[in-house]
């Protein structure tokens, strides 16, 4: 797609954004402030422009990266691994599948950027408790990771690893991305993480669970999970996390995400997983707002769950062919960023053509 193909496109999915905030502000009067201060002009939507980051990640100083430091190209395990312990190494470019034989460990970071070209792939086929996992990234801050799948052996209940887990990590801006078939879940989000966007990333499962497991689920395609226990408490004030234009596609059962604790802002996004359980779960203390997203043949879009603070679904919100609970209770967060947002009209379409590892390399989308 050309420049001004993509140009024209962003134009008129803004257009339509506006229509939509809108017609939510004349269907709920409760919602018109929040409306009005969302909507963003059309000069803050520019393609390609790295800097515009998203969401809750551009907070608290914004998040860059590795910027333009020099890259590191790597095609084995063995550079890949030195490359993400070494903290000289700020970008590092993922070209191929690399088969990922060990966890690999990203701790005490600060400025770098993982990316991958056309392709790139970090697969893992350990389902063990404890070798299972293709990446835990610790207390590490300003990070960007772009176009790569992380493709797990498939969901097996052993109490093992996700796929992914940012851990005590502050300004993560993840691109992009694809998560598929983690053992214990696909990319979680814990332990006072923070200022964190997900953007145009899908989560999937492809493989059959493994029955069996030590923790008693035969079905353990559960997502993404944020927080990690109602005695996390260190997490209050913590976990204000953006999913913008994500797509929880086929083969996902739960935790889409499953939230405690957290200000997390789901929007525009993508729900179809025909074998769900439940999607959006607000858990203790959650503070969700769920804006102008598509449900399409899924169980249970909103599920309440005890101890949570509020939850609210706007009427920009479509549910298609769904069963069980589509509403919210209280009134959630209000967003201190803008972002650019389309009509749910528009989501399917963009999010089912865009999600996923869809660029060639180190390249910004437009929002």
């Amino acid at each position: 797609m050309n420049f001004k193909t993509k140009f024209a496109i962003s134009l008129f999915a803004i257009t339509l954004s506006f229509a939509a905030c809108n017609t939510d502000d004349d269907q709920n009067a409760d919602n018109a402030v929040l409306s009005t201060q969302e909507t963003v002009s059309a000069s803050t939507s520019k393609v390609g422009v790295c800097s515009e980051v998203p969401g809750w990640a551009s907070q608290n100083g914004s998040t860059t990266g590795g910027g333009t430091s020099a890259e590191t190209t790597v095609t084995t395990y063995a550079q890949l691994k030195s490359a993400i312990e070494s903290s000289s190494v700020k970008v590092i470019k993922v070209s191929g599948t690399i088969t990922v034989s060990a966890r690999l460990s990203l701790q005490d970071q600060t400025g770098k950027t993982i990316y991958g070209t056309s392709g790139a792939k970090l697969v893992s086929t350990n389902q063990t408790k404890d070798g299972s996992g293709i990446i835990n990234i610790k207390r590490c801050k300003n990070l960007i990771i772009r176009n790569l799948i992380f493709e797990g052996p498939g969901a097996y209940d052993t109490d093992g690893w996700d796929n992914v887990i940012l851990d005590n990590c502050q300004n993560v801006w993840v691109d992009h991305c694809e998560f598929r078939d983690g053992v214990d879940g696909n990319f979680d989000i814990k332990n006072q993480s923070d200022y964190i966007t997900v953007s145009y990333s899908k989560f999937t499962y492809l493989k059959a669970p493994r029955a069996g497991g030590s923790g008693g689920s035969d079905d353990h395609r559960y997502s993404n999970l944020i927080g990690s226990s109602d005695g996390a408490t260190a997490d209050r004030g913590k976990l204000r996390i953006t999913f913008a234009r994500c797509w929880w596609a086929s083969g996902c059962k739960e935790r889409m995400p499953r939230v405690r604790f957290g200000k997390v802002h789901i929007v525009n996004s993508y729900f179809n997983s025909s074998v769900s359980n439940k999607c959006i779960a607000a858990g203790f203390e959650a503070n969700i707002k769920v804006e102008d997203n598509v449900f399409e043949n899924v169980k249970n879009p909103i599920d309440l769950m005890t101890g949570f603070t509020a939850v609210s679904v706007t009427s920009g919100n479509v549910f298609t062919n769904t069963t069980g609970n589509k509403t919210g209770q209280n009134t959630a967060f209000t967003p201190p960023y803008t972002i650019v947002k389309i009509a749910a009209s528009a989501v399917k379409s963009d999010v089912s053509a865009n999600a996923g590892a869809t660029f060639s390399g180190n390249i910004c989308g437009s929002f």
